[in-house]
């Protein structure tokens, strides 16, 4: 993925300039690459993983209503700015949603704790962000 790739120049670059990143958790601002028992995933910022819907066009959410509630997007604050393959969309209720180089992405509401990945594959529909 060229967003992670980013990321790890970004890593690196840092590294580099003295830096120390957690050994756990890279952080990048409202994203992170953290390791799990599936490699290392793309997560928000409380280390939630996120999670990509294949039902989703590159821009547009269609993960509405009860499908947000089990899957909620990885909402864009006010004044946030794209930064190296993280897009930001603008979801059907005019709320802004970070995206994956334009793949809306979204937690899941039955992971508890930083690091889960129980969405993975769920329905075959859902995906984490592997790096």
């Amino acid at each position: 993925m060229r967003k992670i790739t980013m990321l790890a120049m970004l890593a690196g670059l840092a590294l580099s300039a003295g830096v120390t990143l957690s050994a756990q958790a890279e952080d990048y601002g409202p994203m992170k690459v953290m390791q799990t028992s599936m490699g290392k995933v793309l997560t928000d910022a409380k280390g939630m993983t996120l999670y990509t819907y294949d039902k989703d066009a590159p821009g547009v959410s269609n993960c509405t209503g009860e499908c947000a509630e089990y899957w909620p997007p990885a909402k864009a604050e006010a004044g946030a700015m794209p930064v190296g393959g993280l897009t930001i969309i603008k979801r059907p209720d005019g709320t802004m949603q970070w995206a994956d180089d334009g793949k809306p992405l979204y937690t899941f509401a039955k992971d508890k704790a930083p690091g889960d990945v129980m969405g993975d594959n769920m329905k075959n529909v859902w995906h984490v962000v592997k790096e």
